[in-house]
């Protein structure tokens, strides 16, 4: 009865060292105050944009919040489709999405360190002992032995190290949810931008087959007029360089599309020939005019590289205080309680009850220093972690402040390129109507007509720069994933098959 009384009051004693302190540092986040702008000089309100609105305005939305689903502000259904389906097929994010279950499994089995461990034990056994071994000439006796028993024992946490590990495992769990937003920030960008790239380089080809044709065209009137004596040599060979430095260029742009179709196959969780795209037009995807900018204090709370940069920084605090508590004495506490008979009705009475108690008291007096010096590697591990967390939130605001950059230089771009459109396309309607009226040869012509579609080419390039500029701010800034659930299904995925 009084072993029973003494197990019935382990939850009282539990919770008693519970109550002890924690040696180590208690982890404090980082300051996430940070200078009041991204960039050197104060943000325009508005950038890009004509008169006439044939370049859309961007307004930068100051401490305005992004949404998570930010891709649906290019206003196409088939990259809505396209960037759903590759969340729920991606094999990177699936990755994430294990990992993420594993850290919980883990900090769930390290928090059972923090309970005592109860055994139950059973054992049948046949035996003869012989006579010679009690110094007696008589033969052996056999015997048959039943034991029944729990045992309990608990390791009580006086200073704290068990905690520290429950700590640092806790802060595993964040630092994988953070990957999980990280890598579902960087698919749904890397889709965007893969998206805009490869309708790009198809108008891009597009455009360059028209100038192809006009300077085939070209080249055999060159070539006729030579015959006839009316150009030189160095007329024919002149069309030729540039035909020749057309198709020059158009195989390299081929060789990019076909790349960068089969990495959207990847994204997707598919095989390249097994990828369905859909003809996405530059002209048609429509340039987010709307752009919410957070500011810059709230960065470090909502990038996830930041958050999982900090997690590792908590969990690297937590073992200091682990290797910190390996220092102190380590007190362990055990019991048993159960029945030994010599048959097995027997088993459970009274007379064949057995207990034990026992309690160990473990202190560290010399370890050749490696307990001293595994704290201070504990300790370096954390200088370590908080070189880099600092150095992940200077890359960030680098990113915003690229980002924020590229969307104001990359729209004058498109204005001046849309504007040597604009002339481009005026002199070659020129050339046309001299041409028509014999002003002009036609020679002429095709030089105005390779120079318009030229500066098509240009302009194709411009507005994908534009395109893919917004999308990499939007994931610079952090994507938007606080604004939703975005880690439900990590959480809570389907179960694999045993």
């Amino acid at each position: 009865m009084q072993v029973r009384q003494l197990l019935a009051g382990w939850p009282a004693l539990v919770a008693l060292f519970l109550g002890a302190c924690a040696v180590g540092p208690d982890f404090q986040r980082p300051d996430a105050a940070h200078g009041g702008s991204y960039v050197e000089s104060p943000l325009p309100a508005k950038v890009g944009g004509t008169p006439d609105g044939a370049i859309p305005t961007q307004n930068l939305r100051i401490g305005n919040d992004l949404a998570q689903d930010w891709w649906t502000l290019y206003r196409s259904d088939a990259l809505n489709k396209f960037v759903t389906e590759a969340l729920s097929a991606n094999a990177t994010l699936a990755g994430a999405s294990a990992a993420l279950r594993q850290a919980q499994e883990n900090l769930a089995a390290s928090r059972g360190i923090l309970f005592p461990s109860v055994n139950a034990s059973g054992l049948a056994e046949r035996e003869r002992a012989s006579g010679a071994a009690f110094g007696l000439n008589t033969p052996g006796n056999s015997f048959s032995l039943y034991n029944a028993g729990v045992s309990v024992s608990y390791t009580f946490d006086l200073f704290g190290g068990v905690r520290r590990q429950i700590e640092a495992a806790s802060a595993q769990v964040s630092y994988q949810e953070n990957q999980y937003r990280a890598t579902q920030l960087a698919l749904t960008a890397n889709i965007v931008t893969s998206v805009i790239r490869e309708a790009q380089l198809r108008e891009q080809i597009q455009a360059l087959r028209e100038v192809e044709k006009l300077q085939r065209a070209g080249l055999v009137i060159v070539e006729r007029r030579f015959s006839l004596g009316a150009v030189t040599r160095t007329d024919v060979l002149t069309q030729r360089t540039a035909l020749a430095q057309t198709l020059a260029a158009i195989s390299p742009l081929e060789k990019q599309r076909a790349q960068v179709r089969h990495q959207l196959a990847t994204y997707a969780g598919k095989t390249p020939s097994e990828l369905e795209l859909a003809a996405f037009d530059v002209a048609h995807l429509e340039l987010p005019v709307d752009i919410p900018v957070s500011v810059a204090s709230d960065l470090v709370r909502q990038r996830p590289d930041i958050l999982a940069a900090e997690s590792l920084l908590h969990a690297a605090s937590a073992q200091v205080g682990v290797a910190t508590a390996n220092l102190y004495p380590q007190i362990t506490l055990g019991g048993s309680y159960g029945s030994v008979a010599l048959s097995a009705g027997s088993l459970f009475k009274p007379a064949s009850a057995a207990w034990g108690l026992t309690g160990n008291v473990t202190q560290p007096l010399f370890h050749g220093g490696s307990l001293i010096a595994q704290r201070r590697a504990a300790v370096a591990a954390f200088d370590q972690a908080a070189a880099a967390y600092r150095q992940t939130v200077l890359a960030a605001f680098q990113n915003v402040a690229d980002s924020l950059r590229a969307l104001e230089f990359d729209a004058q771009a498109l204005a001046a390129q849309a504007d040597a459109y604009q002339q481009a396309k005026a002199a070659a309607d020129l050339a046309q109507r001299q041409f028509d009226t014999g002003a002009s040869s036609y020679l002429s012509l095709l030089t105005t007509q390779q120079q318009f579609q030229q500066s098509a080419v240009n302009v194709v390039q411009a507005r994908a720069d534009r395109l893919a500029d917004t999308a990499a701010l939007f994931q610079s800034l952090g994507g938007g994933w606080w604004n939703g659930a975005a880690t439900q299904a990590a959480s809570k995925p389907v179960a694999a098959n045993n």
